[in-house]
């Protein structure tokens, strides 16, 4: 027996591997003192309100998504990308992500790759 307290789910903590990349890279920016984290916090909070504002019911699932609006605005109140820059690769993943048989890995193509080192 162990002395871990119950958990209600057994189930992953992330249900994307994008999820769990979102979260690693707040937490890579944080650490490197790009924001604090009381910043993230109210940077997510926002994201969350904007979200309900806009009819999302907060049942849990678009958490993450909620996440990777945070950090884009972040990313962009920063100046550390372009908000245009991140549009074209949000729209180069989504892409390639459609035109990607199901179970393969996601591949960006070449231009779509310059713009991912560009952001």
């Amino acid at each position: 027996m162990t002395d871990a307290p119950p958990c209600e789910i057994e189930a992953p903590v992330f249900r994307e591997p994008w999820e769990a990349q979102a979260f690693a890279l707040v937490l890579a920016m944080h650490q490197r003192g790009l924001f604090t984290w009381l910043e993230w916090t109210q940077a997510l909070s926002a994201a969350i309100a904007r979200a309900r504002e806009a009819g999302d019911p907060d049942l849990g699932e678009r958490y993450y998504h909620h996440w990777l609006e945070a950090l884009e605005r972040l990313v962009v109140e920063r100046g550390l990308a372009p908000a245009l820059a991140l549009g074209g690769l949000r729209q180069a993943w989504r892409s390639a992500g459609e035109m990607t048989p199901h179970g393969k890995p996601v591949m960006l193509g070449r231009a779509a790759r310059a713009l991912d080192r560009s952001a």
